[in-house]
C-alpha cells in the first residue's frame, strides 16, 4: 500500500495488546453501565469504538466473530436481550472491514466523521431491536451517544497506536 506524505510508519501490532485493550474497554463499559449515570442513553459505547478501531486497523486478527461474543458479553452483563449488542456489533464490525482500506487513507479528524454513520447504524440496530421485543423510546439523548463515540475515535487512535509507534531499539543512526 501507498502511503501518504508524512505518515509514520508503523510497527506490528502486538496481539497480547490488541486483546488487553478489547478487555478494558468491556471492563470500562460495565463500569460504566453500573456507575453513576447507569444506562443512560447519553452514554458512549466504547468497546464499540475499539472494535472499529481494530476492525479498521487488524481486519484479519479482529473480525465479526470477535465483535459477536463481545457483544454476547455486554449483553449478558446488561440483562438486554440476547443478541441485541451481538447484532449491533456485528454488523458494525462487518462494515467497518468493508471500508478500512479507504478509511486509512484519511486524516484521523476525518475518519470520525466518516465512523459517524456506522455509529449511528449501531444505535439504531440496538434501538430496533429493542423496539420490537416491546421496549420503550430513549428519547432524542440517545442520537447524541453516536456523536459523542465520533468524538472519541482521534483519543482513541492516539491511544491505541501509541505502542506501535515507538521503535523498539532507538538510536541516533536509523531514521524509523
Amino acid at each position: 500500500m501507498i502511503m501518504r506524505p508524512g505518515q509514520q510508519l508503523l510497527l506490528p501490532a502486538n496481539p497480547v495488546f490488541i486483546w488487553f485493550s478489547l478487555v478494558a474497554a468491556l471492563m470500562v463499559n460495565m463500569t460504566m453501565n453500573m456507575g453513576l449515570w447507569g444506562r443512560s442513553a447519553w452514554v458512549p459505547d466504547l468497546l464499540a469504538v475499539v472494535l472499529v478501531f481494530w476492525s479498521v486497523h487488524q481486519p484479519l486478527r479482529i473480525g465479526v466473530g470477535v465483535a459477536f461474543l463481545f457483544g454476547l458479553m455486554m449483553d449478558l452483563h446488561q440483562g438486554a436481550l440476547l443478541g441485541q449488542h451481538a447484532l449491533a456489533y456485528t454488523a458494525l464490525g462487518f462494515l467497518a472491514i468493508s471500508m478500512h482500506r479507504r478509511l486509512l487513507w484519511f486524516p484521523v479528524p476525518t475518519q470520525a466523521v466518516q465512523i459517524l454513520p456506522l455509529l449511528l447504524a449501531m444505535h439504531l440496530l440496538q434501538l430496533a431491536v429493542r423496539m420490537i421485543a416491546g421496549g420503550t423510546l430513549p428519547g432524542w439523548s440517545y442520537l447524541l451517544s453516536p456523536v459523542i463515540e465520533a468524538m472519541l475515535w482521534p483519543v482513541v487512535s492516539v491511544l491505541l497506536l501509541a505502542p506501535q509507534r515507538r521503535a523498539p531499539n532507538p538510536d541516533d543512526n536509523r531514521p524509523l
